[in-house]
């Protein structure tokens, strides 16, 4: 399996047989290596509602045909807008052919915001636990810190993690080095931070309070092997 890392929340992971993305927030990201309508996933992941996380999930869902998975209220949302859709709730998990997904709670909030304004409540946010050949990835999505994060931990052998950095609106430096702790991930990598005013970080300060687990900070397009 490998997984990339593509600027702020965006992570592609190629298996044998697919292409997964989560948050394709692409066009408008200036930290992205990706062209959105170059990409060709055969599936996509969405943590939550907000527009830097959908992104361009319709536009390169519908050109590819691509499922989409999402929590309830969102899925019937881009389902509405015509793209294929499957979903779920938190704490829930389904094997797809692809792999295992499960959402995991998040403390964040979750809307879309149309080209004209209007916000479309976009149900619960959440996380996303992603297992298949026997490696697991835990995408935290945009999330506060948690106590139940050692649950997470604890019920399963996380691999890599992506945790926010960003801090305003997401758990900080701080926060996310105290989640590394209570997940134990063989590997964090820290996203969602440099994007845009008001989630400035220096990622190497947050590697600096690992004390548990291996810090890979990646810039666009740099790829970790599973």
């Amino acid at each position: 399996m490998q997984i990339s890392f593509h600027g702020h929340s965006v992570v592609k992971i190629i298996t044998a047989s697919h292409t997964i993305l989560i948050d394709p927030f692409i066009s408008g990201n200036g930290q992205t290596d990706l062209v959105a309508s170059e990409e060709q996933p055969d599936v996509i992941l969405l943590t939550h509602g907000h527009n830097d996380h959908v992104g361009d999930t319709i536009d390169i869902a519908k050109r590819n045909d691509a499922l989409v998975i999402a929590t309830f209220e969102l899925a019937r949302y881009l389902e509405s807008k015509g793209v294929r859709t499957h979903a779920m709730g938190l704490g829930g998990a389904y094997e797809f052919e692809f792999g295992r997904v499960k959402y995991t709670q998040a403390f964040h909030s979750s809307s879309f915001t149309t080209a004209d304004g209007e916000i479309i409540y976009a149900g619960m946010p959440g996380g996303i636990l992603f297992t298949e050949g026997g490696k697991t990835i835990y995408h935290a999505g945009d999330t506060a810190l948690f106590g139940d994060m050692k649950l997470i931990g604890e019920q399963n052998a996380i691999d890599v993690a992506f945790l926010p950095i960003g801090d305003n609106f997401t758990m900080g430096p701080e926060d996310a080095a105290y989640a590394t702790e209570l997940l134990k991930p063989k590997v964090v990598v820290p996203i969602h931070y440099n994007t845009f005013p008001g989630i400035q970080q220096n990622p190497y300060g947050f590697k600096e309070l690992v004390k548990t687990s291996e810090v890979h900070i990646l810039k666009a397009g740099d790829k970790i092997e599973l």
